[in-house]
C-alpha cells in the first residue's frame, strides 16, 4: 500500500455509532512498518505477540508483548520491527466522540504501560471481537475501549493540556508538513539542510534542531532512513539488483549503501534480495 511522507495524516472516523478505526499490524521483517505521521487522534498499540518499537518523537518506546504503546494526539510517530514475528492490536479515536469531559481535560497519557493486566484483558478482548467480527462486535470494541480510556484517565494520566499548549505543539507539526512533502518527491536527490530550513524559513541551525526535537533524528538521518526502506522494497518487490535499488533511491556511493545497509537491517543488499519476503503492510 503506497505511504506517504505528508506528515499530517487526516483521519475521518465517519461512522457516529463507531467512531474507532481498527487495525490488526502484522510485520516480521527487520525494518520500518508504517512511516512518521501526526493527527488529533489518539493512536493506541497493543502488543499480541512479539515486540516492536514505536518512535514517539524523539524517544523510542520498546514494547513487548503485553505493553501498550500510546501516541498521544499531535505527536509524530513510527513504528519499527525488530525482525521475528510481530503483531499489534492498533485503534485510533477522537476523543470527542468518545467523551466530552476527557476531550476537554486534553489528557496527556503514559506513552508506554508495560505489563497491566487490566489493560492487557481489554485489549485482548478487543483483538478477539476484531479477529471473529461476529454480530455486535463493533459494540463490545467500543464498550472495552471506553472502559480502557476511563482506566487510563485514571491510572495513567501524566497531565492535561491548557488550550494554548495544545495549539503550540500543532503549529509546530504543522510547520514541518512541508518539509516532509519536500522529502517525499525529491530524496531521490542530494538534499541538504539549508535547502530544507528555507522551505519553512528558518535558520539552518534553527532547522536542524526542531527537525531533531520532533523526530529524534537529523535530517540526512533521516531521508537516509527513507532511501534504505525504500531500496528494500525494491530489492524485495521490484527483484531489482543491489546496485540497480542504490541508485534508484539516490545512493551514489554503492559501498557506503552496502555499508549503510547492512546496519540498518542487520544483512547485506543481496541477502534481503534472495530472502525475497513480501514487505509488511503498515498504518497507511
Amino acid at each position: 500500500m503506497a505511504r506517504s511522507l505528508e506528515l499530517y495524516e487526516k483521519k475521518i472516523l465517519k461512522d457516529q455509532e463507531f467512531p474507532i478505526q481498527l487495525i490488526v499490524n502484522k510485520c516480521h521483517s527487520k525494518g520500518k512498518y508504517f512511516d512518521v505521521h501526526w493527527h488529533e487522534q489518539i493512536e493506541l498499540h497493543y502488543v499480541v505477540r512479539g515486540q516492536t518499537v514505536i518512535r514517539l518523537e524523539q524517544e523510542e518506546m520498546e514494547a513487548k508483548e503485553g505493553d501498550l504503546v500510546i501516541a498521544n494526539s499531535n505527536v509524530l510517530h513510527e513504528g519499527y520491527c525488530r525482525g521475528g514475528e510481530m503483531e499489534t492490536m492498533v485503534a485510533i479515536f477522537d476523543m470527542e466522540a468518545f467523551s466530552r469531559e476527557f476531550a476537554d481535560k486534553n489528557i496527556i497519557f503514559s506513552p508506554l504501560i508495560s505489563g497491566d493486566p487490566e489493560i492487557s484483558k481489554i485489549m485482548m478482548q478487543v483483538y478477539e471481537e476484531y479477529r471473529r467480527k461476529e454480530i455486535g462486535y463493533r459494540l463490545v470494541c467500543k464498550g472495552e475501549l471506553l472502559k480502557l480510556v476511563t482506566y487510563l484517565a485514571r491510572n495513567n494520566a501524566l497531565e492535561m493540556l491548557s488550550e494554548e499548549d495544545v495549539l503550540k505543539r500543532r503549529k509546530k507539526l504543522e510547520r514541518l508538513n512541508t518539509v516532509y512533502q519536500y522529502i517525499e518527491k525529491h530524496y531521490t536527490e542530494a538534499v541538504t539542510n539549508s535547502e530544507l530550513a528555507e522551505l519553512v524559513h528558518l535558520s539552518e541551525g534553527r532547522f536542524c534542531h526542531i527537525f531533531k526535537e520532533s523526530t529524534g533524528m537529523a535530517p540526512l538521518q533521516y531521508i537516509n532512513e527513507i532511501r534504505l526502506n525504500k531500496a528494500m522494497n525494491l530489492l524485495k518487490k521490484e527483484n531489482f539488483t543491489a546496485t540497480e535499488a542504490a541508485g534508484a533511491v539516490g545512493f551514489s556511493d554503492y559501498n557506503n549503501f552496502g555499508r549503510m545497509f547492512r546496519r540498518y537491517f542487520g544483512c547485506t543488499p543481496l541477502e534481503a534480495r534472495k530472502n525475497r519476503i513480501p514487505a509488511s503492510g503498515g498504518l497507511k
